[in-house]
């Protein structure tokens, strides 16, 4: 029945049909999953063998900007929709100005471990596209696997969870699956410490407000959206002791980024001590939110299977700058953690968003009585790809820290012109001869 529903015509030629057509045969593959499930397919890519986390995602468009997304590190990715890479790949490359971070895709690599697909596309047609998705996967030495019915592994994986899991390529797809202990766990490392930036760096150095960028695996897309709307951004380290040079700063943002929350706590515990003593903007984003979440005294938790795709609804329960109590937002989004929704909230804090599928809580913030101005939203406003309903978020922010510059700076020119009339203002006292 699902064959049929999706035998439409084609305009992409299949990868295991050209290779049949040519004369030759794709290796074989098999999707080993920890809970004794198997499938088998074709090889393409590099040809390697990998353990991973196996998760699914049910984004349309976009294959490129996914492969490339940091919070997918350590993991195998199986896309929903049955037909991969007729688009092809980009060339990588952007300039860096105020436009623009250096690359068009969310990073310079492909972060996923695997790709699994029904069927890739070795034919693509797009004016951008530079090369297929098998030759961008064999030059990034990451494996793929086509044939397989991804819509049964995704009712696997929705039925008993994220499950760990293990791609064999060539002779050793031929061998029985791994035993449970041989599994590994990524969730078990410090995924973001993988992908953090080392150095700090700065992006548009001219911009009017200066915003530093906690580097928790943050996609391109978010530092293209600061540097858009006029921000000069450090991205600095997600250890970095942020609240040493807090006041070189207008506003902080905390990035997404892929793993455990717990593996962060440092990080966490970074965050409360400025935001204890600091009043600029702080906005966080997917793993950001959940820092800011576990800064005011939250839990995290690992959901079944995550929420990852473009069409996800989240209901605003709180108005904020372009944020509107009552409306139903559609996002995009990439995750497997969650805060825990409790009653009562810390003080000085609320819900934002809640999910509308699974009531998961899907965003937080300052309450106004509390005096801060501090966002955290699970999901992704810059989306890249997925819906743009929430872009407006990043000009609330932006919005936010000019207006808290405009009040320092016009507190520092008060507190000048009082010093410079004290100054003057003070008797000199004559000294006798």
């Amino acid at each position: 029945m699902f064959r049929q529903l999706y035998s439409l015509p084609r305009l992409s030629r299949s990868f295991a049909s050209h290779a049949s057509s040519s004369g030759f045969s794709l290796p074989p593959a098999a999707l080993h999953l920890k809970t004794g499930q198997s499938f088998n397919g074709r090889s393409f890519g590099a040809p390697k063998s990998i353990f991973g986390e196996t998760v699914f995602s049910t984004s349309i468009t976009s294959y490129t900007e996914s492969m490339t997304d940091p919070s997918y590190r350590g993991q195998i990715l199986v896309f929903t929709t049955p037909l991969i890479g007729n688009y092809g790949v980009p060339k990588n490359t952007a300039p860096f100005d105020s436009q623009d971070v250096g690359v068009i895709l969310e990073s310079q690599n492909i972060q996923c471990s695997a790709v699994v697909v029904s069927d890739v596309a070795e034919k693509f047609s797009h004016y951008l596209a530079v090369e297929s998705l098998a030759s961008w996967c064999k030059r990034y030495d990451v494996p793929g696997i086509t044939g397989v019915d991804t819509r049964a592994v995704t009712r696997l994986l929705r039925d008993q969870g994220t499950t760990l899991g293990r791609i064999a390529i060539g002779a050793d797809a031929s061998l029985p699956p791994p035993q449970e202990h041989e599994y590994w766990d990524p969730s078990l490392e410090n995924l973001v410490d993988q992908v953090s930036t080392k150095e700090p760096y700065v992006l548009n150095p001219s911009g009017s407000v200066k915003i530093a960028v906690l580097d928790f695996g943050a996609k391109a897309n978010i530092l293209r959206s600061l540097v858009r709307r006029g921000a000069a951004v450090t991205v600095l380290p997600w250890n970095y002791d942020f609240y040493a040079v807090r006041d070189q700063y207008d506003g902080l943002f905390l990035s997404n980024g892929p793993g455990d929350p717990a593996q962060c706590m440092e990080a966490a515990l970074n965050l409360r001590r400025t935001l204890n003593e600091w009043n600029k903007p702080v906005f966080g984003i997917c793993m950001g939110h959940q820092i800011i979440g576990m800064a005011a005294g939250l839990d995290a938790y690992r959901m079944t299977f995550g929420n990852r795709g473009h069409n996800q609804p989240v209901l605003a329960l709180a108005s904020a700058g372009s944020i509107k109590a009552g409306r139903v937002y559609v996002t995009s989004q990439n995750h497997q953690y969650a805060l825990k929704l409790q009653d009562p909230f810390p003080q000085g804090w609320e819900p934002f968003f809640i999910n509308c599928n699974d009531s998961s809580v899907e965003g937080i913030k300052s309450t106004a009585e509390s005096g801060k101005k501090v966002w955290g939203v699970q999901f992704h406003p810059e989306s890249a790809g997925g819906p743009l309903d929430t872009i407006e978020m990043f000009s609330d922010f932006i919005a936010e820290c000019k207006m808290h510059k405009h009040l320092a700076d016009n507190h520092a020119d008060v507190m000048d012109a009082h010093s410079m009339r004290t100054e003057i203002a003070v008797p000199r006292i004559a000294v006798a001869a």
